[in-house]
């Protein structure tokens, strides 16, 4: 009776054709990207068109206790917005405006809203949104600001949240609360805007930000540089980060590389162990800089080139690289952090555990900051891979643990690594992040089983 009553409380209090019940669309609205886990079947999906709306379905959902689970463009990659047995899922792909304050260089955005459309949107008056995710043009701002992404350029210019100058947020009663505002520096009272940006939809919903727009930058030059091995490029990325700030720093190992030659060539043999793409837009001497500290960490082969198609198409050759790894089976997706000197261990250790776990696991990453993707292939169909995969999925978030660094860096946590927080935060502070959550949503509808 709760759940009918829920359904039919927001039918009477939407628009017409905002609640969705047909079982066909509401399928489509399950999964994200991470696609080996399973999902619920939620009762209804609201598609919001304004924070009205999603005033509404929190209210209603907290009144009558059914779990809302927030979605954009579900390209999430560690089962964030699936879908909770018996829930809403609040979908807020309609919600798209944007406004752009040239002189204030800010944009104000709503969350349905694609990466790629706010970068073109700046772009009309000659300023820049930095965040770039690799899926930057089907990942949605919304998505953005709940993982707190990154992305290719975040090693020079940042991730999500230092582009964040204002929020407006649904809190779990239906409350709107705004936090922040338009003014570059603002240090009154806690920056609880912070605080929401990559809370994963746990603690209130974004409905609105406010985000800080750069001037475009300089021209970028491209270095490329092949190694035999792939530890050999984690040196070079060491020397690399620790005496300047690329514009971009991209590791591809063989099997990475391998896997996108299959589908768009490029003329890389088979003899690379590992492709490292720099990019600077700080003049030619940064980038010779670069070239160098490859040469000295033992590539095989270094090229510049100032050709901005040139570099285009060797970045979009990384940005590709996942969803062609995919074509190789069943992926999980890890998203593990270290600190820069510690890349070349992580790199031996990923290594150590596909040879012990007998599984394929390709590797890339945001390698100047240390924020790599292993990507963890098996047969969904045979049951032993599956489990080793899931075994070396846990080996390598263990192995970043162990070597300082983090389970996520820019994905979430999700359901996929929920099992693994704690161990990073430690008990006190996973403590301390129960009672932000039981604070900001006391029954517990918003994301319930994530996290912690």
């Amino acid at each position: 009776m709760r759940d009918r009553g829920v359904v039919g409380a927001l039918e009477s209090e939407l628009e017409p054709g905002t609640v969705v019940t047909d079982h066909d669309v509401i399928e489509s609205y399950r999964y994200d990207r991470a696609l080996t886990l399973r999902p619920g079947h939620p009762l209804a999906v609201v598609r919001a068109a304004s924070t009205a709306d999603v005033q509404v379905t929190l209210r209603l959902a907290s009144r009558f206790g059914v779990p809302v689970v927030a979605r954009g463009a579900g390209t999430g990659l560690s089962g964030g917005s699936a879908a909770i047995e018996g829930g809403i899922t609040l979908s807020l792909e309609r919600m798209r405006s944007i406004s752009v304050d040239p002189a204030a260089m800010v944009a104000t955005v709503q969350p349905g809203l694609l990466n790629a459309e706010v970068k073109a949107e700046a772009a009309r008056f000659g300023l820049w949104y930095p965040p770039d995710p690799s899926s930057y043009e089907i990942c949605s701002i919304g998505g953005n600001l709940a993982t707190n992404a990154g992305g290719l350029c975040c090693v020079k210019y940042g991730v999500t949240t230092d582009y964040v100058l204002g929020l407006e947020v649904v809190l779990a009663d239906g409350r709107v609360v705004r936090l922040g505002g338009r003014t570059v520096k603002d240090v009154a009272g806690y920056d609880l805007k912070r605080l929401f940006v990559g809370s994963e939809g746990t603690l209130g919903v974004i409905t609105e930000a406010t985000l800080r727009l750069r001037p475009r930058p300089a021209a970028l030059s491209t270095v490329a540089a092949s190694f035999t091995q792939v530890v050999e490029s984690g040196r070079a990325v060491v020397e690399i980060a620790s005496s300047m700030r690329p514009a971009a720093l991209e590791m591809m190992d063989r099997a990475a590389i391998t896997a996108v030659e299959r589908v768009k060539p490029m003329g890389l043999g088979p003899d690379i162990g590992a492709l490292l793409l720099g990019q600077s837009d700080a003049g030619p001497g940064e980038v010779a800089l670069m070239a160098q500290a490859c040469e000295r960490s033992g590539a095989a082969f270094v090229a510049v080139t100032d050709d901005p198609d040139e570099g285009e198409l060797l970045m979009g050759a990384r940005r590709m690289a996942i969803p062609c790894v995919e074509r190789l089976g069943a992926v999980l997706i890890e998203d593990v952090g270290v600190p820069i000197p510690a890349i070349p261990a992580l790199i031996a250790e990923i290594g150590a555990v596909a040879e012990r776990r007998f599984t394929q696991i390709p590797i890339i990453g945001h390698a100047g900051d240390g924020n790599f993707h292993p990507l963890v292939v098996f047969d969904p169909a045979d049951p032993a891979a599956a489990e080793r995969a899931e075994q070396a999925f846990d080996d390598i978030m263990k192995a970043a643990l162990s070597l300082g660094g983090t389970i996520s860096g820019e994905h979430g946590v999700g359901i996929l690594k929920a099992g693994h927080l704690t161990a990073q935060l430690g008990e006190v502070s996973a403590e301390l992040t129960r009672t932000i959550k039981e604070a900001l949503d006391p029954h517990n509808i918003l994301n319930p089983g994530k996290w912690v």
